[in-house]
C-alpha cells in the first residue's frame, strides 16, 4: 500500500515492493510505503513482524535484498548515497542501551558519538551541555552507563542519537522494558524536541499499543505485511474498536484471529489456609549493590499474583530466590509452609519456572524438548507420552512436534515454554515476562491457559509483566521499584486509593513518590536541543561524510582503550599472562637432555665393569639409580618410568676386554620420546668411545682407533650450548604472536554480540577507521608485553643481547601490528567471541610452534609447512629475536625479515576490510 503525499519530494523515505528474508522466514513480504518528512510515524505490532527490519533498511544498517528503499531522496543500495546521508540519520537499535558502552560514563559516551560525527572539542562540549540539561542527566554525567536505570539509559541513547542534529530519528522499540514513569518522560521529551525541530522525521517501532496513539501516523504490521496505515483515529474508525489493541486484533487475517474472544477472568476460589508463597524481608546483595531490599508478600494458593516494575528493579532476582536458584542474603522464603531450599528436589518438583529469555534447547524438536523435561522431572515412563499428548493438544503444539524449537513463531515458543514449565504438574508457576513481544491474540490465548490452571487446577501463578492490561487481569499485584515493593493490593484498590483513573497513572504516581519527583516541578527544558541560540547554532556545522577522518579513528581507539583499562580482569590476564607464560615456556621448553635416570645390571661384577659404569655415573647427563637384579626388574622399571636407560654388562666382560675380544654391552633405552631416545643414544655412544680411548691410552699410549682425519666440534654463538639462550628469544616471538592476537580477536566480535556494531553501520565512520582505531590500543598493549618480556630475558633469565636493540624494537613494532592484524582478521568474520578465540588460538599457536624454526630449521621444511612458515609472521620475527639476542645481528643482516613484516599490516588490514561488512546482511 502507499500513502504518498502530493509532492513526492517531501518524502523522508520510500519503500517500493521490498522483500527481505532470514533463511526461509519472510521478514518483509512485498511492502510499499511512502513516509513524509516532519511527521512522527509509528510502526506497531508484536516482535517478529518486520518492524525492525523495515527501520534497519531505511537507516542503512541492513543490506537491501529485493525492492527499492530510498532515504532522503536517494537509494540506500547506492554506497555513495548511503554514505552521504548517514550523518543525517540517527538510529537507536532495539534493546536497552544497545548503542551505548556500559563501561563509559554518560559524558564519555556522548563525546564518543560527537567524535564520530566530526565535532571539535568545543562543539562537543557545547552540545553535551545542552543535551544533558534538557534530558535531566546533568547531575549524572560521570556515572557509568551500565549503572543507569532503564529510563536513563534510553535518555542517554537519545542524547547520543541527537548529538549531530539528524533529519531522521529512528527509534526501534525505545521504551521496551522501561517503567511507565520513564516511558512517559521519554515521550514528553520527544514531543518537546519536535516543537523546536519541526522538520525532523521520527520513526518509531513499538509493541505498546497504548503509546502508539501519540504518533501522527501509524503503520500496523503483521507477518511481514502492512495491515493498515493512517492516524490512530482513522484506524479506530476503520475497525470500529475503542482501543488500538482491539483494533490491531481486528486487522489480523481471519485465520489468525479465528476463535479469539474477549478474555473473562472468573472469581478466584479459596484453596485452604496455608499460603503457597510467603516472602519475609527477602534481601539480595551483589557486593555493595542491593538488588532486592526487604521484600515481603503473601500469595494464596490458586492466586494470580502480578509483579510489576522496570528492568533492573529486582523482579527476576526475587523470582530466583523463590525458586531456590539464588540463596537470599537476608530474609526467608517459604513455599507451602516449607523454607525454600535449592537442594530440596522434592520441593522443586512442585514449582514450574519460565524464564524471561527463551531457555529451551533450540536444536531439539518440540516433542524432544517436552520429552527431555519430562524425564528431567522423573515422570514415570508410562506417563510421559500421554502427558506430552495432553499438553500438545491443550496448547496447540501437536502440528509442531517435529519442528525445531528455534524455528517456531514467538507465540508458539511461549506456549511450548509454558508446556515445559508445567509438564510435571507443578503447584506453583513462576513466569518472568512470558508475553513480552507476543501479539495480542497469542497473548490472550496464553492468558486463557493461565486462567484455566489457576481456576480449574488451583495452580498458584506468580507472573511479572510490563503490560498494564495484563496487570489488571491479576488477582493482586505488587509494584516494585529499585529493589523495594511499593504496594501490594488488587489492581482496582491500588487505582482507587491513589485517586487515579487508570492503573498506569497509579503506578506512575507511586514511582514519582518513591523517586522523590515533584509532580508540579517544571520538566527539563528540551528546547535548547533545537539550538535556539543563534550564535551557537552558527558554530555548529552539519556532520558530513568523508573518506577518512583521524577524529573518528581516534574516537574508536580512545573508547577501546578506556574499556580495556576499566576491565581489570582482561587487563590483568593481558599483562600477567606474559609474566606467567614467559618463565613457563622459557624454562619448560628446552632441548637440554640432562639428569637422565639409569640403572645397571652388572652380571660381570669385576673392577673393569665397575670402572666402565663409573663413566656414566660421573657424567652430568645421567643420574644413577639403584642397580638392577634381573631382566624382569629391568623391564618393570622401564615400564614404570623409573629409569630411561638400562645398561646390561654381560658375564666375562672384563676378561674378554683384556683378551682383546669385543664384548657386547647392552643399552636398553626408553623410546617413548624419539628425540630424547636419540639423544640418549648419542650420549651412551660418546661415553663408550671415551672409555675405550682412555683405556687404550693408559695401556698402549695410543688411541683406541687411529683415523686419517680427526673432527673437532666447535659451537658458535652459543658456546655454552644452553637451550635457554635460544628458547627465551623464541618464546618472546611465540607469546607476542599469541597474546596480542587473542586479545584483538574479541575486539570486533564483542561489538557484534553486544549490538554496538550498529554504530559502525549507521554513522559516517569507515571500515578502516573502525579497524585501525580498535587495533591501536592492542598494539600498545602488545608493545608493553614486549618490553616486559625483554626485561625478563635480560635480568631474570640472564640471556645477553649481543646484537642491535633498535633492530629488535623495530621488528617487534611491525610484528605486533601483524599479530593484532591477524586477530582482527579472524574477528571480522566470526560471529561469537568463543569462535574468535578458538580460531585465533589454532591459527597462531600451532603454526608458530611447528613452522617458525623453533622446532626444526625452516630450510628443512617442504610443501605446505614451508608455505606456512613463509606466510606466518612468527618465523620472520623469531629470526630477528634470536638473531639479535644470540648472533649479534643488526639491520644489515635482518632487513629481509623486517621488510617482510612491513607487508603483513596492509595485507591483513585490506583482508579485514573486505570481510567486515558496513551493513548487516
Amino acid at each position: 500500500m502507499s500513502n504518498a503525499p502530493a509532492n513526492g519530494a517531501n518524502l523522508a523515505a520510500r519503500l517500493d515492493h521490498v522483500r527481505h528474508r532470514y533463511g526461509h522466514v519472510h521478514a518483509l513480504d512485498d511492502i510499499s510505503l511512502d513516509i513524509p518528512t516532519g511527521r512522527t510515524i509509528g510502526f506497531i505490532g508484536p516482535d517478529g513482524v518486520g518492524k525492525s527490519t523495515a527501520l534497519a533498511l531505511i537507516s542503512g544498517a541492513r543490506k537491501l535484498q529485493d525492492g527499492v528503499v530510498e532515504t532522503l531522496g536517494g537509494p540506500m543500495d547506492d554506497t555513495r548515497h548511503r554514505n552521504s546521508v548517514l550523518p543525517k540519520i540517527a538510529y537507536m537499535p532495539q534493546g536497552l542501551g544497545k548503542n551505548l558502552y556500559m563501561d563509559l560514563t554518560i559524558r564519555e559516551n556522548l563525546e564518543f558519538f560527537g567524535r564520530l560525527f566530526g565535532q571539535s572539542a568545543r562543539e562537543r562540549n557545547d552540545r553535551i551541555e545542552k543535551l544533558v540539561k534538557a534530558t535531566g542527566l546533568e547531575p549524572f554525567t560521570e556515572r557509568a552507563a551500565g549503572k543507569l536505570s532503564g529510563g536513563m539509559k534510553q535518555k542517554l541513547g537519545l542524547c547520543c542519537a541527537l548529538i549531530h542534529d539528524p533529519e531522521i530519528l529512528i527509534l526501534d522499540e525505545p521504551t521496551t522494558g522501561v517503567d511507565p514513569l520513564s516511558r512517559r518522560q521519554f515521550w514528553e521529551l520527544i514531543d518537546q524536541i519536535r516543537k523546536t525541530q519541526s522538520g525532523m522525521t521520527v520513526l518509531v517501532a513499538t509493541a505498546y499499543m497504548d503509546e502508539a496513539a501519540r504518533f501522527d501516523q501509524l503503520i500496523a504490521m503483521n507477518d511481514g505485511k502492512v495491515l493498515a496505515s493512517g492516524t490512530a483515529d482513522e484506524i479506530l474508525e476503520r475497525t470500529g474498536a475503542d482501543n488500538l489493541e482491539t483494533a490491531f486484533v481486528r486487522l489480523l487475517p481471519e485465520e489468525e484471529r479465528k476463535g479469539h474472544k474477549d478474555l473473562v477472568i472468573p472469581p478466584r476460589t479459596t484453596h485452604g489456609d496455608v499460603p503457597a508463597i510467603v516472602a519475609d524481608g527477602l534481601t539480595m546483595r551483589f557486593g555493595d549493590f542491593t538488588a532486592v531490599d526487604n521484600v515481603s508478600f503473601r500469595i494464596e494458593k490458586g492466586e494470580i499474583f502480578g509483579f510489576l516494575g522496570s528492568n533492573g528493579c529486582g523482579k527476576t532476582t526475587t523470582m530466583k530466590m523463590l525458586t531456590g536458584l539464588l540463596p537470599a542474603t537476608e530474609g526467608t522464603a517459604e513455599l507451602f509452609g516449607k523454607p525454600v531450599d535449592g537442594q530440596d528436589t522434592e520441593l522443586r518438583k512442585r514449582v514450574g519456572y519460565m524464564s524471561q529469555a527463551f531457555s529451551l534447547y533450540a536444536e531439539l524438536s518440540v516433542y524432544q524438548n517436552l520429552e527431555l523435561h519430562a524425564r528431567l522431572f522423573h515422570l514415570p515412563s508410562d506417563r510421559i507420552k500421554p502427558r506430552i499428548d495432553e499438553l500438545s493438544e491443550r496448547f496447540g503444539l501437536t502440528e509442531y512436534h517435529d519442528d525445531m524449537a528455534e524455528s517456531l513463531p514467538l507465540g508458539v515458543r511461549q506456549r511450548l515454554s509454558l508446556a515445559v514449565a508445567i509438564i510435571h504438574s507443578p503447584e506453583i508457576l513462576i513466569l518472568d515476562e512470558p508475553t513480552s513481544g507476543v501479539d495480542p491474540v497469542a497473548r490472550d490465548a496464553f492468558w486463557q491457559l493461565l486462567v484455566e490452571l489457576s481456576r480449574d487446577q488451583g495452580v498458584t501463578i506468580f507472573i511479572s509483566t510490563h503490560f498494564m492490561n495484563e496487570a489488571e487481569r491479576c488477582d493482586r499485584i505488587s509494584l516494585m521499584h529499585a529493589g523495594k515493593v511499593l504496594i501490594s493490593d488488587t489492581p482496582h484498590e491500588i487505582t482507587q486509593k491513589r485517586g487515579c483513573e487508570t492503573l498506569e497513572e497509579a503506578f506512575i504516581s507511586h514511582l514519582e513518590e518513591a523517586s522523590g519527583i515533584d509532580d508540579n516541578a517544571p520538566a527539563p527544558d528540551a528546547s535548547a536541543i533545537g539550538g535556539d541560540d543563534e550564535t551557537a547554532t552558527a558554530k555548529w556545522k552539519p556532520a558530513k561524510a568523508s573518506i577518512f577522518s583521524l577524529r573518528r579513528l581516534w574516537a574508536y581507539s580512545l573508547r577501546e582503550t578506556m574499556e580495556l583499562i576499566r576491565d581489570p580482569i582482561r587487563l590483568m590476564f593481558a599483562l600477567l599472562g606474559t609474566a606467567i607464560l614467559m618463565p613457563v615456556f622459557g624454562l619448560g621448553i628446552t632441548f637440554d637432555v640432562e639428569n637422565l635416570t639409569y640403572a645397571a645390571l652388572d652380571r660381570d661384577r669385576t673392577e673393569t665393569s665397575r670402572t666402565y659404569l663409573e663413566n656414566l655415573a660421573g657424567s652430568r647427563y645421567f643420574s644413577e639409580q639403584p642397580p638392577l637384579n634381573s631382566n624382569d626388574e629391568l623391564e618393570q622399571r622401564l615400564l614404570s618410568g623409573d629409569i630411561t636407560l638400562a645398561i646390561e654388562i654381560p658375564p666375562g666382560f672384563g676378561r674378554d676386554l683384556e683378551a682383546g675380544r669385543s664384548p657386547e654391552v647392552a643399552a636398553t633405552i626408553d623410546g617413548t620420546m624419539p628425540f630424547r631416545a636419540e639423544t640418549i643414544h648419542g650420549y651412551v655412544e660418546g661415553i663408550h668411545s671415551k672409555y675405550l680411548n682412555e683405556r687404550s691410552m693408559r695401556n698402549t699410549g695410543l688411541p683406541a682407533q687411529t683415523l686419517p682425519v680427526s673432527i673437532e666440534t666447535r659451537y658458535r654463538y652459543n658456546q655454552d650450548f644452553k637451550s635457554i639462550y635460544a628458547m627465551v628469544p623464541s618464546v618472546i616471538a611465540l607469546l607476542l604472536m599469541f597474546i596480542p592476537a587473542v586479545l584483538m580477536a574479541v575486539g570486533v566480535v564483542r561489538e557484534k554480540e553486544l549490538g554496538s556494531i550498529t554504530n559502525l553501520y549507521v554513522t559516517p565512520v569507515t571500515r578502516i577507521e573502525f579497524l585501525i582505531g580498535k587495533q591501536l590500543p592492542y598494539v600498545g598493549l602488545g608493545l608493553i608485553n614486549f618490553v616486559l618480556m625483554v626485561a625478563m630475558a635480560l635480568f631474570w633469565f640472564e640471556v645477553p643481547m649481543r646484537g642491535n636493540p633498535l633492530t629488535l624494537i623495530v621488528g617487534a613494532f611491525l610484528f605486533v601490528f601483524a599479530t593484532t592484524g591477524l586477530g582482527l582478521l579472524i574477528s571480522s568474520f566470526t560471529k561469537t567471541q568463543i569462535a574468535a578465540l578458538f580460531g585465533t588460538a589454532i591459527a597462531t599457536m600451532v603454526p608458530s610452534v611447528m613452522f617458525s624454526g623453533m622446532m626444526q630449521p625452516i630450510s628443512s621444511l617442504e610443501g605446505a609447512p614451508a608455505v606456512l612458515s613463509t606466510i606466518m609472521p612468527t618465523s620472520h620475527f623469531m629470526s630477528i629475536s634470536v638473531g639479535v639476542f644470540t648472533k649479534a645481528l643488526g639491520f644489515a643482516e635482518l632487513y629481509p625479515q623486517i621488510l617482510t613484516l612491513v607487508i603483513f599490516f596492509p595485507v591483513l588490514t585490506v583482508l579485514s576490510m573486505l570481510l567486515l561488512k558496513k551493513q548487516e546482511a
